[in-house]
């Protein structure tokens, strides 16, 4: 992953230190608590793991995982939106964190001025998949299926107004198709479900499909980034599939 690249630590590290600096002290004296609002196994629990530990060999502390998923990420959000400002509390969360403050009519936080930004880690890229049961190979007969059925198809995602409902819901809205939402405690539940055949579609990231994919559990139609994918060769994007202009890059970042 590029997040763990000596540039992209150079950042992260200028980033998190930057207050410290200033003040003279020197961080990390102690652990770090890092709140992940999603359940063990998902993409942002994957990528938070990989990069707290190059950073605990860095630093010579440790960055210790406190995963509070529930509600999209709010649950969480709220545990280090009420932490001390002490830098010993941080977060890794997706663009949910910010989809969450236009969702939900009341947050028991203020995204904006609860929290600071550090740094960005990775690109979350989604790709539209399906069961094998279901009768279609393209994006293309993916939506005239799904206008031929219309609310039969049932898709699953992370969660209400996480990346993988969004980026469903940005796909109804372009084309007028009509499916139903099952929404799941995070990545790894929403994929289970589709595996099993319990939903039928899902928008989920690469990362948390591309082994079910390749192992012929699950059939990816096409990915929502604005390029193909290098982890799906042959997978075209849903822009060149019949949905001019959809584009969503959701991304991981502390």
């Amino acid at each position: 992953m590029g997040c763990c690249s000596r540039f992209a630590r150079a950042i992260f590290l200028a980033a998190l230190l930057a207050p410290f600096a200033a003040l003279g002290q020197a961080y990390p004296s102690k652990p770090v608590r890092v709140v992940i609002p999603w359940p063990p196994g998902g993409s942002n629990d994957v990528v938070g793991r990989l990069v707290l530990q190059k950073l605990s060999d860095w630093m010579g502390q440790q960055f210790v995982v406190d995963n509070r998923p529930g509600a999209s990420g709010s649950i969480g959000s709220d545990v280090v939106a009420k932490a001390a400002p002490d830098g010993y509390t941080i977060m890794i969360h997706s663009t949910t964190h910010l989809g969450n403050a236009h969702l939900y009519k009341k947050l028991p936080y203020d995204t904006l001025k609860d929290f600071a930004g550090v740094a960005l880690l990775t690109a979350q890229p989604g790709v539209l998949t399906v069961h094998p049961s279901l009768p279609v190979k393209s994006v293309k007969e993916f939506i005239a299926l799904a206008k031929a059925r219309p609310g039969q198809i049932l898709y699953s995602s992370s969660g209400n107004g996480s990346a993988p409902h969004l980026q469903m819901a940005l796909l109804i809205s372009m084309t007028g198709i009509r499916i139903t939402h099952v929404p799941y405690k995070g990545g790894v539940p929403q994929v289970t479900a589709l595996v099993s055949g319990e939903t039928q579609a899902s928008f989920a990231t690469i990362s948390t499909v591309i082994a079910h994919i390749r192992n012929g559990k699950l059939r990816p139609l096409g990915v929502g980034s604005a390029k193909p994918s290098k982890a799906l060769p042959g997978v075209p994007t849903i822009s060149e599939s019949g949905v001019p202009g959809y584009e969503m890059a959701p991304w991981i970042g502390v």
